[in-house]
This record gives C-alpha cells, sequence and structure tokens, in this order.
C-alpha cells in the first residue's frame, strides 16, 4: 500500500478536507519541540488555519528531542498527516498541510538550534510533558543533578534538553541582532509558560549573564490552557483509515470535535491573528486553567485509576457504570468550590460539557493512557484542589479517592489480578516504598512521605492523611465500584 503524500491528494474522496494552498510558498514560522499526536491535532491544526486563510508565514518544523518514531511517520508523507475528528458515528477527515518536516534533535543537535534561530521563526511551542522541563518538583528549579542539564551546562552549542535548545536558539538570535522568538509551552500544568522561562533564564544565567537579562527582558512566554482529547492513535485506526483513503496514513491522529486553547496576550513578536482563528487571549489564563485542571483532568486521573482497577479499558466505559458516573459529579462538587470561573465559563454547562465528552464512545480513549505518568499529573490535577478545601474545612472524600486509586495502582495489579508495569518516571521508587510496608496503612503512609508528588505540609495533615487512608482501605475491601458508591453516598 503507498502511503500519503503530495501527489496523493488529488486521488482521496471528495469529503475529506485537503491544503488548499501552495505548500511551497509557506515559510516555517514556528518550530514546535516534542511533536506527538497532542500537537498535531491541536496547535498545528490551528496554524494550518492560519495558513487557509492567507498568512503563509506559520508553517511548523516538528522536532522531537527523543526517538526518531514521527520522523518516520510523516516526512516519507511529505509531512501530510490526516486529522480524525470522531462523534458518535459521525467523523470528518482532513489532512493537514501546516507541517513542514521533523527532526530528530539529538540526531544533529546544532542544525535544529540554527533552525530555531532562523529570522523567519516567531513562535516555538513545546509540548514535552512536565519531566521535559528539567524542574526540580519539590522547588521548580532548574535540576542542576540531571545528566542532560549537566551536558547542556558543560557544552550548549550540542543541547540535550528543551531549556537547552531554547537557551542555545536566544543565544543565536542575540549574536544575529535578532529579536527573541515568544516560546509558548502547550503543556497541560499549571503556570506552565511560568515553568519553562524560569529553566531558560536559569539555564542561561549559568552560561552567559547577559543572555539571561536579554532574555528577561525581551523574551516572551505566555501563559496558555489547552484542551482537547487526543487518544493514542492504534493500529487498527490506521488499517481503518487506509481503507477509506486507499492510501496509509502512519501519522494519522484522532480526536474529539472540542477544541481550545487559551493563550495569555504576551509576545515578543510576529504572531498570528490568533482570535480570528479561535483561539482566546487573555490576561489572566490562570481561572481558565484551574478549572481545566481540575474539573477535566482531575475527573480524567480519577476515572483512569477507579475504571482501570475495576477491568474497564475505556473512558466511556467508566462514566457509563453509574456509580462512577455520581462519583465524577461528586468529584466536580468539591473542585468548583475551589474555582474562580472567569468571564464567560459558565461551570455548570462546562461540567455538562464534560459529561458528554467523556462519554463519547467514538474515541475509544484508553484509561491506561491517561494513568501513565500519575507522579507528574497527581499534585495540579487533584492535590492542590484538595489542599484548598482543608484551608477552608471542607470535607475531600471524593478526591481522597481519586488520589488512593493512584496509590493503589502504584502496586501494578488489577482487582481481578491482572498484573502491569506502572508506566510512571517514580515507578522505581514507589514500588520500592511499598514493598517495605506492611499493610495497607503502612502503604498509605510510605506513598504520602513522597515529597515530589506531595507537599509535606499536606502529607504531614492528618484530616488529609485519614481521608487518602480510608478511602485507600475501601479500595482494598471492596472495589473501586463499591469505594466509589460509599463516597457518593
Amino acid at each position: 500500500m503507498s502511503r500519503l503524500n503530495q501527489a496523493a491528494l488529488k486521488g482521496l474522496p471528495a469529503d475529506v478536507a485537503v491544503p488548499g494552498y501552495d505548500r511551497a510558498q509557506v515559510k516555517t514560522g514556528v518550530v514546535h519541540l516534542g511533536i506527538g499526536a497532542f500537537h498535531r491535532a491541536h496547535q498545528a491544526v490551528v496554524f494550518d488555519d492560519a495558513i487557509r486563510r492567507g498568512d503563509l508565514r506559520w508553517g511548523v518544523l516538528g522536532a522531537s528531542l527523543r526517538s526518531p518514531d514521527v520522523r518516520e511517520q510523516l516526512n516519507p508523507q511529505d509531512s501530510l498527516y490526516t486529522l480524525v475528528v470522531r462523534d458518535g458515528s459521525e467523523e470528518h477527515l482532513r489532512v493537514i498541510g501546516a507541517c513542514a518536516g521533523v527532526m530528530v534533535g539529538p540526531e544533529d543537535p546544532a542544525a535544529l538550534v540554527a533552525a530555531m534561530a532562523d529570522a523567519d521563526v516567531h513562535i516555538i511551542t513545546l509540548t514535552v510533558t512536565e519531566k521535559g522541563y528539567r524542574l526540580d518538583p519539590a522547588t521548580g528549579d532548574l535540576l542542576l543533578s540531571d545528566a542532560d542539564v549537566e551536558g547542556d551546562l558543560v557544552d550548549i552549542a550540542a543541547p540535550r534538553t528543551a531549556p537547552g535548545f531554547i537557551v542555545a536558539a536566544l543565544r543565536a538570535r542575540k549574536a544575529a541582532g535578532l529579536k527573541p522568538f515568544t516560546v509558548i509551552s502547550c503543556d497541560n500544568l499549571p503556570h506552565n509558560g511560568k515553568r519553562i522561562r524560569a529553566g531558560v533564564i536559569a539555564m542561561a544565567r549559568r552560561i552567559d549573564p547577559s543572555l539571561a537579562d536579554w532574555i528577561e527582558a525581551e523574551g516572551a512566554f505566555p501563559q496558555t490552557m489547552i484542551d482537547r482529547i487526543v487518544p493514542a492513535t492504534t493500529p487498527d485506526d490506521i488499517g481503518r483509515l487506509t481503507t477509506r483513503l486507499s492510501v496509509e496514513d502512519r501519522g494519522m491522529v484522532k480526536a474529539e470535535p472540542f477544541t481550545q486553547w487559551v493563550i495569555e496576550d504576551w509576545f515578543a513578536g510576529e504572531r498570528p491573528d490568533f482570535a480570528a482563528l479561535g483561539v482566546q487571549l487573555t490576561d489572566a489564563v490562570e481561572p481558565w486553567e484551574d478549572a481545566k485542571l481540575r474539573l477535566l483532568n482531575g475527573a480524567h486521573s480519577a476515572i483512569a485509576y477507579l475504571g482501570a482497577l475495576s477491568g474497564h479499558e475505556h473512558v466511556h466505559e467508566v462514566v457509563a457504570v453509574p456509580a462512577f458516573r455520581a462519583y465524577v459529579e461528586a468529584l466536580w462538587d468539591e473542585a468548583q468550590t475551589t474555582l474562580h470561573p472567569p468571564s464567560g465559563l459558565d461551570i455548570p454547562a462546562y461540567r455538562d460539557a464534560l459529561m458528554a465528552r467523556f462519554s463519547n464512545a467514538a474515541l475509544m480513549h484508553r484509561t491506561r493512557q491517561i494513568a501513565m505518568d500519575g507522579s507528574q499529573k497527581l499534585p495540579q490535577r487533584l492535590l492542590a484542589g484538595a489542599a484548598e478545601r482543608l484551608a477552608t474545612g471542607q470535607g475531600i472524600d471524593a478526591i481522597a479517592l481519586g488520589v488512593a486509586a493512584w496509590m493503589k495502582w502504584q502496586s501494578g495489579g488489577t482487582e481481578s489480578g491482572e498484573t502491569f508495569v506502572v508506566d510512571d518516571p517514580l515507578a522505581a521508587r514507589t514500588a520500592e516504598l511499598l514493598a517495605g510496608a506492611a499493610d495497607d496503612q503502612a502503604r498509605v503512609s510510605a506513598l504520602l512521605s513522597l515529597s515530589a508528588v506531595f507537599p509535606p505540609a499536606l502529607a504531614a495533615d492528618d484530616r488529609f492523611a485519614v481521608a487518602v487512608t480510608g478511602a485507600y482501605l475501601s479500595l482494598s475491601r471492596n472495589g473501586a465500584i463499591d469505594a466509589a458508591i460509599q463516597v457518593v453516598d
């Protein structure tokens, strides 16, 4: 079977939307670090929209900082790929043409730095997950003990990390007399712009204090909130699309119809007309960010652990269980009290929309995909809300069950006895802590000592420890469904 490419576009079915612009005329105005499925289904679509509207400055060069997998998916296809939007029985196909190619940073770091430093590049976007920022989870400081960070500080001309590539490219731009680019984090983290800025400036200051001063004064690192459910692509998805298109697309991505991007209105230079493209520009991202993290993402994590522990493979299957659906509503009741909704965000309507999105069976969103890297996600999704409720004397029964389910997941076994490998950067440490614990109460205490996940003040709060321990015991004795029923009742 031949691959999707530029020549194949004219032979695609008539209902497939294809780029209507001359791709040869598009400039590369964006470099994206960490080009995975989420970027291709979210930010790249916005830049493709800009190009379709006639602004040819916003082609995207993708860069992987780890493996060549995405390059092997896209480059043989002239960097084209299909976005498959699924909602119930409906499916809409669109070929995205904004991608100008994919580089692999470790293979030729200097080439990627040069591409980022090019005068036509005005924006660097990134989705490298929290661990890619190389910051200490407890302090937010640059992780100087990290081997790759140490390597960047020794030889910034051949960077290894996302902050390192940004510093190296900004250094090259400063030397060439160019303005800095705008760095837009699209990772699902609170204060994502502040985090990447902190890492970049800390690294730059150790290399060249004057460079750090220039970045502080001239650079821009806006906060963002991004939202779209993008499940992992499966071989079945590719096979199904191949049948539909009569060409193979190994770079396809699938997503729900809903998409949202909120960006702090802070830029160092040129930008597309984001507002005309449906992007919300604001002076205050935090209220939007908190609502998404504590409602959508907090529920997603709780659903993932409770659902997977009880043998449910997909999100829509979990919320189809009455006990779990009622539990999600109880979790939202708790989280909602910690929010300060911005104008334009109707929380009851948002909750209704979230439940409809979770119920979208066409997405086949796997609970185990969401369960990955939980130690990096728990603090902002569940723990921050727990701390705020306890500070005002409110209960945390629903939040505590989500936290306990994460703890239970660290054991590597489901309720039916199925074993699995815990996919988390702290998996070895959590396994070590659990191995030294004699019973359930000791297991909870051991995991609460993990300061990289649990802020010491929260872990030391007896109300928190009691609530999480009770939820953990309920999971052990009764299983996830009954534990959820106890919370709701």
